[in-house]
């Protein structure tokens, strides 16, 4: 299995520049940790590869860009946990899934709101990828979930119509920019 990682940059209303740094599992596009830090260093990204990539994990690539921070002297010491592979030079479909969530997040979630500080920027993103991850389709999955709800469907003779003695209930995200919907079954 493969996990993609890059970082993105987000300014405050205070204009601070914070990093947000996420770690993407390619096959499922499931995000496995994302966090936030006004200063990214190679000491804090390598703790991220450590909580991102648990110690039993199956896990054999991580893919990177060729960004500062990930300096020579970070791959070798990531290279404890699995292996690192570099992009090309000025290569960014290399690493598309990355980039195709950094667009989402920001379509989704980041041009509609600007985060007063790091705590509020690392509340709301995390609340957007449990989104992400549970309960946006992703066309590239035909349209799947990456962590789908274990719930299932009961089957009727007519898909267009709620089965009896069920029905629909939405859930708000981040306080109505985005819903959930699912299927429960009625009180009896």
């Amino acid at each position: 299995m493969i996990v993609a990682c890059d970082f993105f940059v987000v300014v405050t209303a205070t204009f601070r520049v914070l990093y947000l740094f996420v770690v993407l599992e390619l096959g499922s596009r499931r995000v496995v940790h994302c966090n936030v830090t006004a200063h990214s260093t190679a000491e804090w990204t390598l703790q991220q590869f450590r909580e991102a990539l648990p110690h039993d994990h199956s896990y054999r690539f991580v893919i990177h860009d060729r960004d500062s921070i990930f300096s020579g002297a970070l791959d070798p010491r990531v290279a404890n946990l699995v292996r690192a592979l570099r992009t090309p030079v000025r290569a960014p479909m290399a690493k598309a899934v990355c980039e195709c969530f950094g667009g989402s997040l920001r379509r989704e979630c980041l041009d509609f709101l600007i985060p007063f500080h790091e705590r509020h920027l690392k509340i709301t993103v995390k609340r957007w990828v449990a989104h992400y991850n549970r309960g946006r389709p992703h066309s590239s999955l035909e349209p799947g979930i990456p962590e789908p709800n274990q719930a299932t469907v009961p089957i009727g003779d007519k898909r267009h119509e709620l089965p009896a003695g069920h029905r629909v209930v939405k859930r708000a995200v981040l306080g109505g920019l985005h819903y959930e919907y699912s299927l429960v079954k009625e009180a009896a």
